[in-house]
């Protein structure tokens, strides 16, 4: 996952640079709009493939539980 939020990231680094060679006002504020909205997808990439991997440590963490369970159950 880490591929989709560095994309949004180079997008975002890319409109910020499309911006600053803006001779344009209205140009240069679309840019800076769209940066701002990679950056946002960006954040919520990397949100996103946090809460993944806590919920898949979590489950890791039961099912060892629920082994040393059954282990314990069978001796």
């Amino acid at each position: 996952m880490s591929v989709q939020h560095d994309f949004y990231e180079q997008r975002a680094l890319a409109s910020r640079a499309d911006a600053a060679a803006a001779l344009l006002a209205n140009v240069r504020e679309r840019h800076l709009c769209a940066a701002l909205a990679w950056e946002g997808m960006a954040a919520r990439a990397r949100r996103t493939q946090k809460m993944r991997a806590d919920l898949d440590a979590q489950k890791v963490v039961k099912r060892a539980e629920e082994a040393a369970a059954l282990a314990l159950a069978d001796a």
